[in-house]
């Protein structure tokens, strides 16, 4: 079973039966170090003004993997004129000192997943209302006349069975799921009102909880795309930044567990991005949100412990029959 070496920098899984200085780790004994803009570690010259830069200086000491977190807190204690210098009494408080702490147990990544508080922009509900106007104004009436709907034809909204009859049609109020199906657990519910049920006529059967106009023709399905982000950190949070412009609310979610992280956004209308992230660290889900803008979104999680992450992502555990990757052959 292979361990999480905590060694600043490293952030690899290893071996303990193989666990040795042939198999090297590559880390900074030091501690992180930020003065006049510069960011470095205190065992090696290297300094730089870029936060992701300053994540990826490589190791400067080679030695054995660890599980055990180093003792020493990322911000060293600053020591004032007027404070008397406190010097141990005996080699047994010394000894005490220097006791490396014990890694905790981390949490189960199958734990259920809770979603994160949204909060949604002023300008990105403005930006939301302008483009639902937009698409309000419907076809023109060369595009009506090529695309004549055909009577019996039925509305494709969800939870909606009505059928085309008549030019009246058109002018009846729909009543529709405007969210999206989803099964957990063996429970059943939209997205939009959340009435869950564990059978499937049940859930068939839901009455719609949105009103609008029928839709006779289908709608060009959204298309899952990939999406740029990027992450970077404090001492107490790590901030997950995804570049998708006008993101819908309602169809966009978050959700995490202490360990796992779960993002699903959808933008630009018929775009969607789906990713899931298996934490480096652990953090506190009830103090960790999202935050929408018609140009990003923000995800802040709040880390349960004030430590340094090696990286946003945790390493993929190896197979039981494949050995775990050597260290050493990421860095060449």
């Amino acid at each position: 079973m292979s361990l999480l070496c905590y060694n600043r920098g490293c952030g690899q899984r290893f071996d303990p039966d193989k666990n040795s200085d042939e198999n090297a780790c590559t880390y900074h004994p030091g501690v992180p170090v930020f003065h006049d803009a510069l960011k470095g570690w205190s065992c090696c010259k290297r300094r730089t003004t870029d936060f992701s830069d300053f994540l990826n200086i490589p190791g400067c000491t080679k030695g054995k993997h660890s599980n055990e977190k180093p003792s020493e807190p990322i911000k060293p204690e600053v020591k004032t004129s007027s404070e008397p210098e406190l010097k141990p009494k005996s080699n047994e408080n010394v000894m005490q000192s220097r006791r490396p702490v014990e890694a905790p147990v981390r949490p189960s990544p199958d734990a259920p997943l809770v979603r994160l508080e949204q909060k949604v922009s002023l300008s990105l509900k403005q930006a939301l209302e302008k483009l639902k106007l937009t698409a309000d104004n419907g076809p023109s009436k060369e595009e009506e006349g090529s695309n004549e709907v055909k009577v019996g034809t039925t509305c494709k909204n969800a939870g909606c069975n009505k059928t085309f009859l008549d030019a009246g049609s058109n002018e009846e109020v729909c009543v529709y799921h405007s969210g999206v199906p989803i099964f957990h657990e063996g429970m059943k519910y939209w997205s939009c009102c959340k009435r869950k049920t564990s059978d499937f006529n049940s859930f068939m059967s839901q009455g719609g909880c949105t009103q609008g106009k029928h839709m006779w023709t289908k709608a060009t399905a959204s298309k899952v795309v990939p999406c740029r982000h990027d992450w970077h950190q404090t001492g107490g949070q790590v901030i997950i930044t995804v570049y998708a412009k006008n993101s819908d609310p309602e169809l966009s979610y978050v959700e995490a567990n202490s360990s796992v992280l779960n993002i699903h956004i959808l933008f630009e209308r018929e775009k969607e991005f789906e990713h899931t992230v298996n934490l480096w660290g652990i953090i506190d889900v009830s103090k960790s949100q999202m935050s929408m803008t018609p140009a990003k979104i923000e995800i802040t999680l709040k880390k349960a412990e004030p430590i340094l992450w090696a990286r946003l992502e945790l390493p993929p555990q190896p197979e039981k029959n494949e050995p775990a990757p050597d260290s050493n052959d990421e860095d060449d």
